[in-house]
């Protein structure tokens, strides 16, 4: 029972030694530092901005228009470089129609070959479930098994190629 009583009064004292203030030798820590000198500033120029453009009623700006791939898809198939399963697993940003999102691939077996899955994507991209390699290519495709995009390697780490509706697609990490 004294030991017991003891270790609770050293608890309690080392408690309560926590909870003391600090002196740092007379410093006053509540001493503010003294205000910097503002920087220089430049002249300021003046002058009279062009005027907005402002389409006329019924009248809309040019739709932008995709970028063809730069190199046709059987040379791109020639020169591509082998690939890997192993390489692929990961996240990954994939682009596609002007918007970017995640595509997370991983080695559990899947309709269609290996469980893919996406986040934040639009369009095709939104549905991609699955993924294998097949030769050269990477194959991306829905729950069902069909065909969403195929794609080569065209650089390290990043793989281009185009959709079933023929939009490029990229997938780059």
């Amino acid at each position: 029972m004294k030991m017991h009583t003891l270790l609770v009064a050293v608890a309690v004292a080392a408690v309560l030694g926590g909870c003391q203030r600090t002196s740092y030798n007379g410093l006053n820590t509540q001493q503010q530092p003294a205000p910097l000198m503002p920087a220089p500033v430049g002249g300021v120029e003046s002058g009279q901005l062009a005027p907005p453009m402002t389409p006329q009623p019924g009248e809309f700006p040019a739709a932008p228009t995709a970028q063809a791939p730069s190199v046709a898809p059987e040379v791109a198939a020639a020169n591509a470089p082998e690939v890997t399963r192993e390489a692929l697993i990961g996240r990954w940003s994939a682009s596609s129609g002007g918007s970017t999102c995640d595509v997370f691939l991983s080695l559990t077996k899947w309709t269609g070959g290996y469980r893919a899955a996406s986040r934040g994507c639009v369009g095709n991209a939104a549905a991609i479930s699955a993924w294998d390699v097949q030769g050269k290519q990477v194959i991306l495709s829905d729950s069902s098994g069909n065909q969403v995009a195929r794609l080569y390697q065209s650089a390290n780490e990043r793989y281009d190629g185009s959709t079933s509706a023929g939009q490029p697609i990229s997938l780059s990490r």
